[in-house]
């Protein structure tokens, strides 16, 4: 039997979001724009799952945009705020160790005449909130940032981060794809007017996810060809995902506090066991300040990829960094922007934790892990 140690990159199927998929590819069939009965049956399946969605977010249902998951999501955000008659200013502030699918919409919009200022945390992963006031100009328009960090998961200290910049009245993105689910979310609370997430972070399916667009801001579709999510998104609705959004958000609400209390027990077992069993270790990220499922540690002097590999052949499933740079040789940007040299970035491994992971499995994992780590450190030496 496997470990799955990998929840970051994505989660198992919770057994009632199945059934319910699969009865939702069944009944209702209809398509939801249509006005006859199955339609009207299939549209109800859709609304009714974007009342548990926005459940979970402390949104309205009017304000949750169904897409087809987080990368979507915040492309939707950026490309469509920013090139919509919202925008007040052709500049925007982010971090420098955000997801691909906002660094490179950025990226793109620069190659356009956008200016874009990233700005640099600190050794722990968090960012400075004056250094980040300090970037915002007349021209800002838009400030765009990973709550949690999928790599690490070090979460940011919104609290401390977002009302300065409120308080400028600028618009603010949070890209809460991590955080949903492990953390409580209240955008009644958040001075967020996008906020963007995926099902298969919290144990629904993939190819399915939502923005948040709160107070009416108004956008520029992403995807046209239709009237589709009150014109913010074309398309034909993934009905069956919909569903399956929809009641993994409304489980991951029902039991988010006792599951992210297991997971943060189980987590800690697993740094305690490390810590005391393998010499020259470090955790990479501020331990006060990280998701509860979430451990990056540095194996120094390990071939981390070596590591991967053995871990994955034991029968154990763990990452080296982002799902989507996976097959990449390059280091954590993350990591490098935390001030990791390229040897200790690839020296790291993720382990994320989520349902049905137990004790057992992680005392398994730390019988196995001081033994492949001095091979893994064998394959490194010079």
């Amino acid at each position: 039997m496997r470990i799955y140690l990998d929840h970051n990159a994505t989660t198992p199927l919770r057994e009632a979001v199945a059934e319910a998929m699969a009865a939702a590819l069944r009944q209702p069939f209809g398509n939801p724009s249509s006005i006859h009965a199955e339609g009207a049956a299939a549209r109800a399946a859709v609304e009714r799952a974007r009342g548990q969605v926005a459940r979970l977010f402390g949104a309205s249902p009017a304000e949750v945009v169904f897409t087809a998951g987080a990368s979507e999501a915040n492309n939707l955000a950026l490309q469509g705020f920013l090139r919509g008659p919202a925008a007040r200013g052709r500049h925007v502030v982010t971090s420098t160790v955000e997801h691909p699918s906002v660094a490179e919409p950025l990226a793109a919009l620069e190659r356009e005449g956008w200016q874009v200022t990233r700005v640099p945390v600190c050794g722990d992963g968090l960012l400075d909130p004056a250094r980040l006031e300090a970037a915002l100009t007349p021209e800002t328009a838009l400030v765009s940032l990973l709550w949690a960090n999928n790599e690490t998961g070090v979460v940011q200290p919104l609290d401390r981060l977002l009302p300065p910049l409120a308080a400028r009245g600028r618009v603010l993105h949070l890209d809460a794809t991590q955080a949903a689910g492990k953390l409580p979310i209240d955008l009644r609370r958040l001075p967020v007017q996008l906020l963007s997430a995926s099902a298969h972070k919290l144990n629904g399916p993939k190819g399915v996810g939502c923005l948040v667009v709160r107070g009416g801001l108004a956008l520029e579709p992403w995807v046209r060809g239709g009237p589709q999510e009150r014109r913010r998104r074309g398309g034909t609705e993934n009905v069956a995902g919909i569903v399956g959004f929809g009641l993994a958000c409304e489980l991951a609400a029902a039991d988010l506090e006792e599951r992210s209390a297991a997971c943060a027990r189980l987590r800690d077992r697993l740094w305690d066991g490390i810590a005391g069993k393998i010499s020259r270790v470090r955790r990479n990220g501020a331990p006060e300040a990280l998701l509860p499922n979430t451990l990056n540690v540095e194996f120094e002097g390990a071939d981390g990829e070596a590591l991967l590999q053995a871990l994955d052949l034991e029968g154990i499933a763990v990452s080296a960094g982002a799902a989507c740079a996976s097959g990449s040789l390059e280091p954590s940007h993350v990591l490098l922007e935390m001030g990791r040299s390229r040897e200790q970035a690839r020296g790291s491994l993720r382990f994320s934790l989520g349902l049905g992971v137990d004790e057992a499995q992680v005392d398994a994992v730390l019988g196995l892990l001081p033994r492949l780590v001095a091979r893994a450190r064998e394959a490194a030496a010079p």
